[in-house]
């Protein structure tokens, strides 16, 4: 699949996984909403309840940048329609600037939450190094 046909299917997905690695070498996965254009993927801690906002996520990539994002779709009815799309990159936290605006813009135009109540923590912006996938 080219690089147009696996931006297509990511933009049907609503959520996606989210892998960083923890200083011990362990994997760290958690579900995330995401936004992305041609360069970037991103990210942010949103006012959905947490027990903190300094999570995990944000340390992990502080020490160890490399980043994969993995969303898909599954459908037990229909195999034909299975899919999943994978990105690696190098993942930077940003409390504020234009990296930080320019990535809660992208959020805000794809889930309607997010233009009615803009995130305030801090957002991760994935540069993309490698996209890959399979469609059935």
């Amino acid at each position: 699949m080219n690089e147009t046909e696996l931006l297509e299917l990511l933009s049907h997905a609503r959520v996606a996984t989210l892998a960083t690695i923890r200083a011990d070498g362990r994997v760290d996965l958690v579900p995330i909403t995401f936004a992305f254009d041609d360069q970037v993927v991103v990210t942010a801690i949103d006012h959905k309840k947490k027990s903190t906002t300094e999570l995990k996520r944000l340390d992990n990539i502080g020490q160890f940048p490399e980043v994969t994002l993995l969303a898909d779709h599954y459908n037990d009815q229909d195999w034909t329609h299975l899919w999943w799309v994978r990105i690696r990159g190098r993942a930077k936290v940003h409390q504020a600037g234009n990296e930080y605006e320019r990535a809660l813009d992208l959020l805000s135009d794809r889930y309607t939450q997010y233009a009615e109540t803009r995130p305030k923590g801090a957002v991760i912006v994935i540069d993309r190094t490698e996209l890959t996938g399979w469609k059935a």
